[in-house]
């Protein structure tokens, strides 16, 4: 079985091509569907705000997120010319103190974690009582999670060390941490590479669905 790979090898190449991918969002009808299913939550959050997996800031920068982190450091300087608090770490040792955030967002890196289940523990660890965590995930057994699994079989840089989850899955994990999904809403019903137009989500799982969104809240 090969070993597992380190935080540095799943971030190297978003260190080393940056700006590749912070154009990958401009005009992207993909970002717009993904913005607005996280847009669609009717869970209310609040401030202090924190990404893990800022990348070059454009989730952050659309959502108010006022601070993040992410492994990679060549992509923090454009988060932080975008106005966010920037650092350098990873999600399974965050650089915060104990209940010092009130709402989390982990948008589409689920797939890029060591560990999700530590990493969940660390965002128990740093949400205020009744914080919440939104993260956005790609289902593995949908046409997108099933696409990305391709690329990442034909050695695609950014999708080499990826692994993606199915919803049930990812749920246990987050019960076991003590956070407890209160709202979910599913998008992205286009397949892949025929994305034409700006979607609505929709409430609920469902399949089919290329996009889910899960907002937790601290038990």
């Amino acid at each position: 079985m090969p070993s597992q790979p380190t935080w540095r090898q799943t971030s190297a190449v978003y260190h080393d091509r940056a700006d590749e991918y912070d154009q990958w969002f401009e005009g992207s009808l993909l970002f717009d569907i993904e913005l607005a299913a996280i847009n669609g939550l009717a869970t209310k959050t609040f401030e202090p705000r924190l990404e893990i997996g800022v990348g070059p800031g454009r989730f952050a920068e659309r959502l108010e997120i006022t601070f993040g982190v992410d492994p990679a450091l060549a992509p923090l300087h454009l988060a932080r010319k975008r106005g966010v608090h920037a650092c350098q770490a990873v999600g399974e040792n965050l650089p915060l103190g104990n209940q010092s955030v009130a709402t989390v967002y982990l948008l589409l890196t689920l797939c890029f974690l060591n560990d999700p289940c530590q990493v969940f523990a660390e965002i128990n660890r740093c949400l205020r009582d009744k914080g919440h965590l939104i993260l956005g995930m790609v289902p593995g057994s949908g046409p997108w999670g099933q696409d990305l699994n391709l690329k990442k079989k034909k050695d695609h840089p950014f999708y080499r060390y990826a692994r993606f989850y199915e919803i049930d899955e990812v749920q246990k994990w987050l019960a076991e941490a003590g956070l407890k999904t209160v709202e979910i809403r599913s998008s992205l019903y286009q397949p892949p590479n025929k994305v034409r137009t700006v979607e609505l989500s929709r409430q609920g799982v469902e399949k089919g669905a290329g996009f889910v969104v899960l907002a937790a809240q601290k038990e």
